[in-house]
């Protein structure tokens, strides 16, 4: 049996940025930390690629916490993964990842949350939330660039809209260390 890898679980760190308006960074050394993941049960399949981690899972790398009820790891034949978190009833999919720099947090929640490492894109479904310090953005989905670092937040298909379908965001104002110039 070969040992999973998940690096591509990694860059849903980069959904910081989707919660701020200002660029946000992910704790780079995480890259370089092993992954340990944790559940009650895990299944292989070696010939399609396919890994499934089931009951309580709790993946960490670094500072990077995922934590759901099941988690599919998918590799194809180029060998980049797909990585999909989930949560069992009125339950959600988490992660936290401290920001570069800081010692400030990311989460972020979501029905379903997907990262998929060839487009590097990150998808956050029904419930989805985002938050970074005070700022905070939430959707029936959320999706996170990483390539261009741009984000969205609307109402998809296979998004359940919630409450009256709009997307909201709350961005905390900037402190401005510069002293105010006196008359």
């Amino acid at each position: 049996m070969n040992t999973p890898t998940f690096r591509s679980l990694i860059p849903l760190c980069f959904l910081v940025l989707a919660a701020v308006a200002r660029p946000a960074l992910a704790e780079s050394a995480d890259r370089q930390q092993p992954v340990n993941i944790e559940a009650d049960r895990m299944t292989v399949n070696d010939r399609n690629k396919v890994h499934v981690f089931e009951g309580n899972v709790v993946l960490t790398q670094g500072t990077l916490l995922i934590k759901g009820d099941k988690l599919v790891v998918t590799q194809d034949a180029a060998g980049f993964q797909n990585g999909v978190a989930t949560a069992d009833g009125s339950k959600l999919a988490t992660f936290r990842q401290r920001r570069e720099g800081t010692s400030e947090y990311v989460n972020g929640e979501a029905e379903r949350i997907e990262y998929d490492s060839r487009n590097e894109k990150a998808r956050l479904f029904n419930r989805a939330r985002v938050t970074s310090g005070g700022d905070e953005v939430r959707g029936a989905y959320i999706e996170y660039d990483a390539i261009t670092e741009n984000y969205l937040a609307k109402n998809a298909p296979g998004g359940k809209p919630s409450g009256d379908g709009r997307v909201r965001a709350v961005i905390q104002p900037k402190n401005d260390s510069k002293p105010a110039s006196q008359p």
